[in-house]
């Protein structure tokens, strides 16, 4: 691919991610960036990830052969209309927001749906800010493009080949649809992990016990509550029709699991669990779905003195960077007394190989 000028506004963890993985993929490339925060464009300069930064919307994003709109989903809509008088009829409009109906709507309105295709990188991090952007973000994780009625196939495929050149994932689908399937295994997931982090929080005793004692997997499946406020708050209202249909049908399926609880129906008990964990291990084991995997271990270890230090240093001095480690003291759904996490799934496995060489006791997640 020839050099090209390449436009992001908002350079958040997503829009910071693409922007860093074409900086890898594409050294040549011509990156400008327009964002709220000073600060933010300043640290992007300063590593080399963006060539220019744009003070506003201006006529730098008229010869772009790409814009990436990374700002809130509501920012988004708006910034629309500035860029309609920008764009070039070559330019590829995109997004890299979670709900795609209310952009594309939008698009409509304005007559821009010739240069639009939606974007959706189903990729995330709990943390969140161009600070905690990374280039491999994006990597083989599924990258959902909602092309526009109106827009060329060509338009299509060059934005497809660009995507995968990224090394993610490219899925066509129709915006319509795409909100109601992330709705059901990104949005729900969210509200589900925030309601019950709550639930927990009002029920506790004076003293926190169910604080500390809900280590191990109640802090495992609700990591997610730990994303931006901000972020879920506007994906909830700009995605709301689909996710009020979705928790009618969950509560259903909550009250379901209430009856058979009440009536002590050992079938229903049974296929509850059962129904739900075939369908769990038939699941792909690779992280390219909206909730990214986490790499982590469980190994055995005595209490003793420098017992993680010497864990620790046999990792390090095998070059493998470790992102967290604690002890588990409810370890009532875990095996192992000791949770290392690591960034990927390289690092993951080959400390497992490196750990059992040393004769430690492994489970891997």
């Amino acid at each position: 691919m020839d050099s090209v000028k390449i436009g992001f506004i908002g350079l958040g963890l997503i829009g910071g991610s693409v922007a860093k993985a074409i900086r890898k993929y594409y050294p040549d490339h011509e990156i400008i960036a327009f964002d709220k925060s000073r600060e933010t464009l300043a640290l992007a300069v300063q590593d080399n990830t963006i060539d220019t930064a744009c003070a506003s919307i201006d006529d730098h994003f008229g010869s772009c052969s790409y814009i990436f709109l990374c700002a809130p989903v509501s920012c988004n809509t708006a910034y629309l209309a500035q860029l309609k008088t920008v764009i070039n009829e070559g330019c590829i409009l995109t997004d890299v927001g979670s709900v795609k109906t209310s952009i594309h709507e939008e698009v409509i309105t304005l007559g821009m749906e010739e240069n639009f295709i939606g974007g959706h990188p189903m990729a995330g991090s709990e943390k969140s800010g161009f600070a905690s952007s990374r280039a491999h973000l994006i990597e083989n994780a599924y990258y959902i493009l909602t092309p526009s009625e109106k827009v060329s196939e060509d338009k299509i495929e060059r934005y497809r080949k660009f995507i995968e050149s990224l090394k993610a994932i490219p899925v066509i689908l129709d915006y319509r649809e795409h909100d109601s399937i992330t709705g059901t295994i990104s949005h729900l997931p969210h509200i589900i992990a925030a309601t019950l982090v709550n639930y927990v929080k009002d029920h506790d005793t004076a003293d926190e016990l169910m604080k500390a004692l809900a280590a191990g997997g109640f802090k495992d499946i609700t990591r997610i509550a730990s994303s931006s406020p901000v972020m879920w708050q506007q994906i909830c209202l700009k995605n709301r029709d689909n996710i009020s249909r979705i928790l009618d049908g969950y509560i259903s399926a909550l009250s379901q699991a209430k009856k058979a609880v009440d009536a002590g129906s050992e079938n229903a008990l049974y296929s509850l669990f059962e129904t739900s964990r075939d369908y769990r291990d038939s699941m792909p084991g690779a992280s390219a779905g909206p909730i990214k995997k986490q790499y982590a271990l469980y190994c055995d270890i005595i209490d003793e003195a420098g017992g993680i230090a010497t864990i620790a240093t046999i990792l390090a001095s095998n070059n493998i960077n470790i992102k967290n480690i604690g002890i588990i003291h409810n370890r009532e759904f875990e095996e192992g007394a000791l949770r290392i996490e690591f960034y990927d799934e390289p690092s993951s496995a080959k400390a497992v190989g490196l750990l059992q060489k040393y004769h430690y006791i492994v489970y891997e997640t």
